[in-house]
């Protein structure tokens, strides 16, 4: 198993899965306020549109990998908007 990563390093184009290991999309974007460390979620692009999932339910975060604590049937009533917040969102083109 890899070893688990911050938050702040999740990039778009991630796998995301529940908790039996099933696909449920890609992440899309990452919100949260990196300047406070507060993670707010994410918001996936599964297919059938973009939903978003709170920081709650991330069970574990690894290099191109997040874990839910979820089934994937558990997120149908998830939206596809943040509660609120700031979006951070991460350029690591800029970053050299």
């Amino acid at each position: 198993m890899a070893e688990p990563v911050s938050w702040l390093m999740i990039e778009s184009g991630w796998a995301v899965v529940d908790r039996s290991g099933r696909s449920v999309g890609r992440v899309e974007e990452v919100t949260g306020d990196a300047d406070k460390d507060i993670f707010d979620g994410l918001r996936l692009a599964p297919d059938g549109g973009s939903r978003f999932i709170a920081a709650e339910h991330v069970a574990r975060i690894e290099t191109g990998r997040v874990e839910l604590d979820v089934e994937a049937a558990d997120l149908a009533s998830a939206t596809a908007e943040a509660p609120g917040g700031a979006e951070m969102s991460r350029d690591r083109s800029a970053e050299s």
